[in-house]
């Protein structure tokens, strides 16, 4: 049976500076009307490197382009121009198929509508991403179970979504996001849909990931979720508009 676990920041000591998770290099990303005009530049020469053990916010206004550059990071869409290194690879030109296959394998996502299929119990709700490795069945149900304790819900195992509350179904697409032991998770606002307590203990979670070593990148418009965060990267018009380390910050060695 494999053994889920969160991936460490794995640098070695000859380095001076952590592991790259995602480099991007003047990286643009511009939407064309149909007559192939610009309809809008969204991104407009994005500089930006998030090594591993990094716990990141991404924020702006709307319009901003914080939207977009998350859709590029977790390679939903590609750029215009410019170039992307996931994990050391470079990911703008690869084929539909192979990217696919390489996204489910490195990133995890996690959405703020949660998107657990309702007809499933959350355990299978979690395998599920485990299906499209070819992964064996009686592996994929010890890692999910395994992903479900992991986040404090190995008690609700047989439990479809619907009997959950907002807080325990997000802990399932955290659990959901895990179970593939991504390099990297994206969160796109995971606590818009939660009430203030909730959406805190889910912060803690993060909080609690982080500590272990996962990289986290998140998107949210909430200056007190962009706090619990060690580094702010603020977009605006497309651009950088400033990227810096919360007091306190030590990169990961």
């Amino acid at each position: 049976m494999t053994t889920l676990a969160v991936p460490t920041p794995a640098v070695p000591r000859n380095l001076p500076s952590p592991q790259p998770v995602a480099e991007l290099q003047a990286l643009e990303k511009i939407y064309y009307k149909p007559d192939g005009s610009v309809m809008v530049a969204a991104l407009r020469g994005i500089n930006l490197t998030i090594n591993r053990g990094e716990y990141v916010a991404i924020m702006g206004a709307s319009g901003s382009g914080k939207s977009t550059l998350m859709n590029v990071l977790g390679c939903l869409d590609r750029p215009s121009a410019g170039h992307y290194l996931l994990d050391g690879q470079n990911v703008e030109e690869m084929p539909d198929e192979k990217l696919s296959i390489f996204r489910g394998q490195k990133i995890g996502f996690i959405f703020q509508a949660f998107n657990l299929i309702p007809q499933l119990t959350i355990e299978e709700n979690v395998a599920a991403p485990l299906f499209y490795q070819s992964i064996p069945k009686k592996d994929r149900v010890a890692r999910a179970i395994e992903s479900l304790n992991l986040v404090g819900l190995g008690d609700r195992l047989g439990h479809r979504p619907r009997e959950l509350s907002g807080g325990q179904q997000q802990r399932v697409a955290i659990a959901r996001a895990l179970v593939t032991t991504p390099v990297v998770l994206m969160a796109d606002e995971p606590t818009g849909n939660l009430d203030s307590t909730t959406g805190q203990a889910i912060l803690q979670l993060f909080q609690d990931l982080h500590g272990k070593g996962m990289t986290i990148i998140m998107v949210t418009h909430d200056d007190h979720v962009a706090e619990r965060c060690l580094r702010i990267v603020r977009l605006k018009d497309g651009l950088t508009e400033f990227d810096r380390q919360q007091p306190g910050y030590q990169a990961r060695n």
